[in-house]
């Protein structure tokens, strides 16, 4: 369908004659042939919002459109590669053109001539399904990618053939619908459309991140979502690439959307050197990367997270635990407001188009922990992480009071705590988990079963000292009773021993649930003793002398397959709070 541009808006173009277009199609606007997805209908008036560069463009240009919605290729090629907004691979861009991208150009997301090997699982005469797995290919030394049937691909296996093939060459054939089909290794999905499924799970198990202020106190499921909200400087893009480098996700996908292209690179150069701490290997051979920096154009910012969000689905329906993250949504939001405005919506809360509650929700209900689609019961995962960045820090922001609306895990930011150099900065008394109750069972197998008991006094001494804080500020530390002393001696350890964490020391960086448990029992049963010694006469100045104190300020540096250690601390402790007793009692 050909039409012709009557009015230019920024990144919006308005053409008429577009009698037969339908919303969400793909169009190429332009002798460049930019690329660009229609948003409105009104009559034969199309509006198109253009994902690249529109200056030099006017009145009378061409508009063609091509009857398909903005889809994604999905196959082997996506691990390690770095996409753009719209899937164009930035790395091939950058070789055959440079630095930067120039307009229209048309590079399709996966290489046409790399040869796959290919081992095929499914037999000729076999009846298959959409999801059913037709064979695998080794896309890198940590990904067994898994070949599927496309959803809606119903049918019996004519022929099928182990070998080397691109991803465009048959691999076999399906007979479907009375139709003889190829069957290649990619197939093409609509980014706006979320991928099917037999059945959504319920949020049972945990996912381990490493840190400790996450797993103990404020952990997402699984198939979870979440949201990282604070002002500029807190800590944001620091707690998603932690949680990118260690949870404990098979696959990582990693959204820069509206990035500062420095933080962008950084996660370009650190990735390939980083090593998977499950495998040892380069945590990039697992990571899929899409990168839509601030001075790109800001309409391909409203699709990098569909498409983001579509290849995860892709990798879930494998059977994989996929983690993604999507830095930030506020900045998605502010394309989607840019966009409504030059579409002349009426406006909702600070300029948001109204319907901004139901983006959100579109984009992060894509997440959950599954059955997948396919005649097998296989289970994946797809955990959704958004940062959020409200202009000068405000929580009232619509962006963030749309996205606690939807999300189960709220990690709050806190700028006092990222200027005391306490990382990660989540403050634990904004913070809040919704999934603790159903993630019981999980943390009681893996860490041990009174994590919660500890976990819960922790966060009872944390919540007093915010209130003894008060106090001290009026009338001074002197003026508290030797109790509430002891309160903060031990809330203290639990701030700086347990909470805070090094991003640039090894054995801080990354901690196991087995390990946070034995460190904050420790604190929890430095607690008990001092108290109980506390009550027997023995000072607080004693016993904040204990040589134990040095151990329990260093135990985060105990390397993980020495956890004995820890377990021994708590001996040690009881031991020497008891010659203190002796003394103080002879």
């Amino acid at each position: 369908m050909a039409g012709r541009i009557i009015k230019v808006s920024g990144p919006l173009v308005v053409a008429e004659g577009m009698t037969d277009a339908k919303m969400y199609d793909m169009a190429r606007v332009s002798k460049e042939r930019l690329i660009g997805e229609i948003v409105e209908l009104k009559d034969d008036l199309a509006s198109i919002q253009v994902y690249e560069e529109t200056g030099g463009l006017g009145p009378g240009d061409p508009v063609e459109t091509t009857g398909l919605p903005l889809s994604v290729e999905l196959g082997p090629g996506l691990i390690e590669s770095i996409f753009d907004g719209i899937q164009r691979p930035l790395d091939i861009i950058y070789e055959k053109i440079g630095n930067l991208i120039t307009r229209g150009v048309d590079i399709p997301g996966l290489d046409r001539t790399k040869k796959w090997r290919f081992e095929a699982i499914a037999k000729p005469g076999q009846k298959v399904v959409g999801g059913d797995i037709l064979g695998t290919v080794k896309e890198t030394i940590l990904v067994e990618h898994k070949v599927m049937v496309p959803p809606g691909f119903d049918g019996e296996i004519k022929e099928i053939e182990s070998g080397s093939y691109t991803i465009t060459e048959p691999i076999g054939k399906i007979k479907s619908n009375g139709n003889i089909k190829d069957l290649t290794l990619m197939h093409k999905w609509p980014v706006r459309m979320p991928r099917p499924y037999k059945e959504k799970l319920p949020p049972s198990v945990a996912l381990g991140t490493g840190q400790r202020v996450i797993d103990m106190f404020f952990p997402v499921a699984k198939g979870g979502s979440a949201c990282v909200p604070g002002p500029f400087g807190s800590g944001k893009t620091v707690v998603q690439h932690q949680l990118a480098k260690w949870a404990d996700a098979d696959i990582i996908v990693y959204i820069g959307c509206g990035e500062r292209g420095n933080e962008m690179t950084d996660v370009l150069m650190e990735f390939p050197e980083l090593k998977d701490p499950r495998t040892g290997e380069p945590l990039i051979k697992r990571t899929v990367l899409i990168a839509n920096t601030s001075n790109m154009p800001v309409a391909a910012r409203e699709a990098s997270v569909y498409t983001g969000i579509t290849i995860a689905e892709y990798f879930r329906d494998m059977g994989y635990d996929v983690a993604l993250m999507a830095d930030s949504t506020s900045r998605w939001a502010e394309a989607l407001r840019e966009m409504s405005g030059r579409l002349e919506e009426m406006p909702g809360e600070e300029g948001y188009p109204a319907y901004l509650a139901t983006k959100l929700a579109d984009f992060y209900e894509r997440a959950g922990r599954v059955v997948t689609a396919g005649s097998e019961d296989r289970q994946g995962s797809l955990t959704a992480v958004g940062a959020v960045s409200p202009p000068g820090g405000d929580l009232s922001d619509p962006v963030v009071q749309g996205t606690l609306k939807i999300v189960k895990v709220y990690w709050g930011l806190d700028d006092k705590l990222a200027y005391k150099r306490h990382f990660p900065a989540i403050n634990w008394l904004l913070s809040y988990s919704l999934y603790h109750d159903s993630l019981e069972e999980s943390f009681a197998e893996e860490a041990g079963e009174d994590w919660k008991e500890n976990r819960v006094k922790a966060m009872g001494l944390l919540q007093k000292e915010a209130e003894l804080e008060e106090i001290v500020r009026l009338v001074g530390k002197d003026a508290l009773s030797a109790e509430d002393q002891l309160t903060l001696e031990i809330t203290k350890s639990i701030r700086e021993d347990f909470l805070h964490q090094n991003a640039f020391v090894d054995e801080d960086s990354y901690t196991s649930l087995k390990k946070q448990y034995w460190m904050l029992r420790l604190i929890m049963k430095m607690e008990v003793v001092f108290r109980e010694a506390i009550h027997q006469g023995v000072a607080l100045q004693d016993l904040v002398k204990l040589p134990i104190l040095e151990d329990i300020v260093r135990m985060k540096l105990v390397d993980e397959k020495e956890l004995k250690k820890i377990q021994q601390y708590e001996e040690k402790l009881t031991n020497q709070v008891n010659e203190l007793k002796k003394t103080v009692n002879a």
